[in-house]
């Protein structure tokens, strides 16, 4: 990482100011001090203000005080003042430290608020002794947001997603997103929500205020067209579907994954759309409206197929999302949709309406600039959408990552893309703690606000540990956890549910599968029985399972030598659920290779023992010991979960983990 500062070292700020200049000497700051909050911020609940008497306080023990007042300040006087220059472009900012006080003046409410955030993190670091610098700054990205899944297993507390928010604040995100399907109590659908703990209007209400409050916009983001799996399963709805008569086959984490997609030849699903979006948009002071209609992977397959046979799978998709856009557009609001379906099926793209505002979502490390570039010759308004890959696993794949926000944010620049939207995906019951996924958030804030400055993932981990985890190495220690899982959640979910619990191959999910590549994924899908299917997948995986023993020797030399978290704040938020990963992950290591030994794809010599009844009684041994290990873990998890998120699917994660305990007792 790269700032034109004199000395780089006094301090480090995330994401990186466009120009920094540091000076000789330090500032002390006075044992009692106030903070001027100017009128002319629009802050009128002084949260900026107040973000800064709290990390006063948090540094040094000492709480200062309040003052409000107009821009000429003649009655009151601050060491710290804040104030606005509507001149400046929205989001910039100037800050200057120096010995006769701290400035921050912002190019709106916006400006100022981001100055706020850089003055906090030099005073968590610095205090009582700030350096002498000045900062003029402003951001790449006009939009950095940030799209949370609540829906997939996991609904976070309000007072989560209250910190959450304030996290975001801290690095300068300015729009967020919640992902709503069957999480959210709309009027009239309570068999698609029952039993989900899901958020209420009075949620959406109070959270939509706290995030304006901390100038970032929320905007709604629900399912309006595919990804309906719950809702297309319940009694209320289910003739909605592309396939209705599978309504009733046993719920499928996989399955919960493909099979999701309105018939919209019939006419009530449009009108179930229109529903969805005028009861959610009333509740968000926004004008902008995320309808989904990603991944519609049965449209015209089930029911709609004549319909599709007629007139074109592309165009029954282009005229339902249009006429959802219009819909939202004669009220005044602003559409916004995923881009996957368009750019499968290029010929949409001249039929959207030229208000939308695609979401151009691709995940992949290495991920190319094509789909960017795609979209922007289309004429087409467009955010880059990566992610922080945390989805599936049980620690998040950080160097995967950084590796595709770096390359996205990148992208996004050189074809003119109006914001990013960094995503947080919870696939397959949302088993990742979102605490864990920090860094991939301080990833995209990083790229976001200044791409140039990042060109090396290890400097941009340095100055995470530094800003985030008081010094700490914890971005290293996730990239080893990350490292060291030779069989992860993802893996664990395909080979419980290929079970139908009855004992015979679940073929719903079996089609779905896919490992490694496209040959090996047909040969499993190819299975005529569970256990042929089993000891296919074990054995396209075995080279990675085989490695568990030496993977998990690596994860116990981790625990000898993880940082030590210096504040409640860093054991709450990493030590916590990383120990919870780490000891869950070994577990996961150890039951992918003892099914890997009992399908043959792997040798027992790891045990030192090599066939025979000798061989089988340590193999039990270990088993039951796994199970019984998995059991006690996942109590563990489960008080980790409680913690942030509600009740929500927690059981099915359990269940999951259950069944894989009595698989092992077999």
């Amino acid at each position: 990482m790269t700032n034109n500062v004199e000395d780089a070292s006094t301090v480090t700020v995330l994401p990186a100011p466009r120009h920094m200049g540091v000076g000789s000497g330090s500032v002390v700051m006075p044992l009692t001090g106030r903070i001027l909050e100017s009128t002319s911020v629009g802050d009128d609940a002084c949260v900026l203000a107040g973000q800064l008497t709290d990390d006063i306080e948090r540094a040094t023990g000492v709480r200062w005080d309040i003052g409000w007042g107009d821009n000429r300040g003649a009655h009151w006087s601050g060491f710290i003042t804040l104030g606005r220059d509507d001149s400046m472009a929205l989001g910039s900012y100037s800050l200057t430290i120096a010995e006769d006080g701290v400035v921050v003046v912002g190019g709106g409410f916006e400006g100022t608020r981001n100055g706020v955030q850089t003055l906090r993190q030099i005073i968590r670091q610095c205090a009582p002794a700030l350096p002498s610098l000045t900062i003029e700054d402003t951001p790449d990205y006009a939009v950095r947001g940030y799209y949370l899944d609540v829906t997939r297993g996991r609904v976070p507390t309000l007072d989560w997603l209250k910190r959450w928010a304030d996290e975001l604040c801290l690095y300068k995100y300015n729009q967020l997103q919640l992902y709503v399907e069957h999480t959210f109590r709309f009027d009239g659908l309570s068999g698609t929500w029952r039993g989900m703990d899901a958020l209420e209007p009075r949620d959406i209400i109070e959270f939509d205020r706290y995030c304006a409050e901390r100038g970032i916009e929320l905007v709604p983001s629900v399912s309006t067209f595919g990804h309906l799996y719950t809702a297309l399963r319940s009694l209320d709805l289910r003739d909605l579907g592309e396939f209705p008569e599978d309504a009733d086959r046993p719920f499928s984490f996989i399955e919960r994954m493909a099979h999701h997609t309105l018939n919209i030849a019939d006419e009530r699903a449009l009108k179930l759309s229109y529903t969805l979006i005028d009861s959610y948009l009333e509740l968000f002071r926004t004008k902008k409206f995320n309808i989904c209609a990603d991944e519609t992977f049965d449209l015209g397959k089930g029911r709609s197929h004549r319909y599709a046979e007629r007139v074109g799978v592309a165009a029954m998709y282009a005229d339902y999302v249009s006429a959802l856009c219009r819909h939202l557009s004669e009220q005044g609001h602003e559409p916004m949709m995923w881009g996957d379906i368009a750019l499968e099926m290029p010929e949409i793209l001249g039929r959207l309406p030229k208000d939308v505002v695609m979401l151009n979502w691709e995940y992949s490390p290495n991920v190319t600039d094509g789909k960017v570039r795609q979209v922007s010759e289309a004429g087409i308004r467009q955010y880059v959408c990566p992610a922080v890959w945390g989805w599936s696993n049980l620690a998040p794949r950080t160097r995967d990552a950084w590796s595709n926000i770096s390359r996205m944010a990148r992208y996004g620049l050189r074809y003119g893309a109006e914001g990013i939207l960094v995503t947080d995906w919870g696939d397959f019951g949302h088993v990742n703690d979102p605490r864990l996924v920090v860094p991939g958030m301080m990833y995209g804030a990083a790229m976001s606000w200044n791409a140039v400055a990042y060109g090396d993932e290890d400097d941009t981990d340095r100055a995470i540990d530094v800003v985030q985890y008081d010094g700490g190495a914890w971005t290293a220690a996730l990239h080893r956890v990350d490292e060291d899982s030779s069989f992860r959640w993802y893996d664990l979910v395909q080979y419980v549910e290929l079970d139908d619990g009855e004992g015979r191959l679940n073929r719903g999910v079996a089609e779905l599968l896919y490992i490694g590549n496209a040959e090996q994924s047909a040969w499993v899908r190819s299975s005529t029985s569970l256990e042929e299917a089993r000891t296919r997948l074990m054995t396209v995986l075995r080279d990675r399972v085989a490695a568990g023993h030496h993977a998990n020797d690596d994860l116990r030399d981790l625990l000898r030598h993880l940082p030590r978290a210096v504040s409640e704040e860093s054991r709450t938020m990493i030590m916590q659920p990383l120990l919870v990963a780490i000891h869950g992950q070994m577990l996961l290591n150890t039951v992918g290779w003892i099914f890997a030994v009992r399908a043959g794809a792997v040798e027992g010599s790891e045990l030192g023992l090599e066939s025979g009844s000798e061989l089988s009684a340590r193999l039990g041994d270990l088993a039951l010991e796994t199970a019984q290990a998995l059991e006690r873990w996942a109590e563990t998890y489960a008080q980790t979960w409680r913690e942030i998120s509600r009740e929500s699917e927690l059981r099915r994660i359990l269940e999951l983990v259950w069944r894989c305990s009595d698989e092992l007792r077999k």
